[in-house]
């Protein structure tokens, strides 16, 4: 097998468990538990363990097999399935996980069925639509008769409580508004059933500012945070909070120079296509210095989510193999063998972690 050094991804560990701590220790007075999304990591092992560590009260993901993993590496939480199951799937739900989201009845009756055949009780969150327009029930009063079913009709099942997604397809932000209908649902739904439920989880990483700017609805008692936690990012770039609080530099991409030439900066020659069909503008800026990367678009996906830690250093683009910096400018004199760092986002990180040509080291 081949030994590679480079491109590789340093995960500081220690500073993953300081950020589970912090985003735990932000929302308990707020009554709020979190469960740990591993999957933006590809379920690493390692990486779980440090959600465990750090106070995380469920571990999450959308993989099996990642939860499997976490179960395999010794994390004894209860494990919960992000992603609404498959009905081809629903033997190893049963098997693996603890709780589930859902919102389809032929599901949640083939669930119960699998549930009695494995002679487990499974516990499941209804998913909300509040607009989204992901996952979830649209009709608010499908959802309290099926609620209402779950509780008395599948036995197999347990129903846990109600949740919702804001944010991920639909782009819709997670208001204090927003998370009072999530509230109202659950309390239609209490008011049927005559007890309380478990869970009121209100989102994700997206619903964080409702944390931050002290408007979170009091009964919303579950959160599922991923990226909030791992890079911490989103909420900074995108939402312009301060989250100096946090660790923004627990992952590190490294990759090695390959070629420093001297080089038009527009390409010589009648313009066609690139290798994934597309034709880029270039900006003539006359002959510059150039430096090759050992690294390209199949392992972190677009240049627009890698960040040069290098002054001066530009990622001008890439192929599917190699990536492209401008160095006229950089503080360093690079030479082929010198490593170039960048700093990274969600959607790299979820590319480079689930590349078998990247390394991932731990620091």
């Amino acid at each position: 097998m081949v030994k590679q050094i480079y491109p590789r991804v340093e995960i500081n560990l220690q500073y993953l468990k300081e950020n589970v701590a912090a985003v735990v220790e932000k929302c308990k007075p707020f009554g709020i538990d979190i469960a740990g999304v591993i999957k933006g990591t590809t379920g690493i092992p390692e990486c779980a363990k440090m959600f465990a560590e750090g106070g995380a009260k469920l571990i999450a993901s959308s993989r099996l097999e990642q939860i499997e993993d976490a179960i395999d590496c010794g994390i004894d939480l209860p494990m919960l399935l992000l992603r609404v199951p498959m009905l081809s799937e629903l033997p190893e739900v049963v098997r693996l996980c603890d709780v589930s989201l859902n919102s389809e009845v032929s599901v949640l009756k083939a669930l119960n069925e699998e549930a009695a055949k494995q002679n487990k009780m499974h516990k499941v969150i209804l998913m909300a639509d509040l607009g989204d327009l992901r996952e979830g029930f649209w009709d608010k009063d499908e959802m309290v008769d099926v609620a209402v079913m779950v509780e008395n009709e599948l036995k197999n099942l347990e129903l846990g409580g109600v949740g919702t997604n804001l944010g991920c397809y639909g782009s819709i932000e997670a208001t204090a508004d927003k998370l009072d209908e999530l509230v109202a649902i659950a309390e239609r739904i209490e008011g049927k059933i005559g007890r309380q439920l478990e869970y009121i989880s209100g989102g994700a990483t997206t619903s964080l500012p409702r944390i931050i700017n002290h408007d979170m609805p009091k009964r919303i008692n579950l959160l599922r945070v991923g990226e909030g936690i791992l890079l911490a990012r989103d909420l900074d770039v995108f939402y312009g909070y301060d989250m100096s609080w946090m660790h923004q530099d627990t992952y590190t991409l490294k990759a090695e120079v390959i070629e420093v030439k001297d080089k038009p900066s527009h390409p010589v020659g009648k313009i066609s296509i690139d290798a994934f069909g597309h034709t880029p503008e270039y900006v003539d800026r006359g002959i510059r210095k150039r430096a090759l990367l050992g690294i390209g678009k199949v392992d972190y996906g677009s240049i627009d989510e890698i960040f040069p830690k290098d002054k001066g250093v530009e990622v001008i683009g890439a192929s599917s193999d190699h990536t492209i910096l401008d160095i006229e400018d950089a503080e360093r004199d690079l030479k082929p063998g010198d490593i170039v760092s960048f700093g990274i986002n969600y959607a790299s990180i979820v590319y480079l972690t689930n590349c078998k040509n990247v390394q991932i080291v731990f620091v």
